[in-house]
């Protein structure tokens, strides 16, 4: 005896229904990640990590990388201005990035090499600003600066430290 299960496709037509995914499972994800950040169709950056998810927030997107993540940040003639790299990382749908664990953030802007290390840092896509509200070290030229809490511009030009303690060296 067979007994076979197939039906008619035309009558039993399905829709697509992601009601079964939960509300803590990624819609999609994938390894070996590599996403473009682009305003006004002009390509601004980079980030690449060994593994993403996808979720839907509050009827948002957010992209939560991990397996090393790194981001690079171009100015305007496409030339990487800065680097972070993390642990973790996440992407909102507006751009923001939020990277966690072990970030490094480096800028060799104008000859002069500046590095940031902490454990937390948010880029924000509107104002192109890093900002971190945790212990942070700054390494330039002859001088180390620590702090709890920055905000730099993305191309560490810029920066200020809050609650601030360090060393210079003065040439003479």
């Amino acid at each position: 005896m067979i007994v076979s299960g197939c039906g008619d496709p035309v009558k039993e037509r399905r829709s697509s229904d992601i009601g079964f995914i939960g509300i803590n499972h990624p819609v999609q994800e994938g390894w070996t990640i590599r996403i473009s950040l682009i305003d006004s169709g002009i390509k601004r950056g980079t980030i690449e990590a060994g593994h993403g998810a996808e979720y839907r927030v509050n009827g948002n997107s957010e992209q939560h990388l991990d397996g090393g993540v790194k981001v690079s940040l171009f100015d305007i003639k496409s030339h990487t201005t800065t680097t972070i790299t993390a642990q973790k990382a996440i992407i909102h749908d507006n751009q923001d990035i939020e990277a966690r664990g072990n970030v490094i953030i480096t800028s060799k802007a104008s000859g002069n090499t500046t590095i940031i290390k902490t454990e937390y840092v948010k880029r924000t896509s509107s104002d192109k600003m890093i900002r971190s509200d945790r212990f942070v070290t700054i390494n330039r030229l002859d001088e180390t600066i620590q702090g709890a809490g920055f905000e730099s511009d993305q191309a560490l030009k810029k920066y200020r430290i809050f609650r601030g303690s360090g060393e210079a060296f003065i040439k003479q």
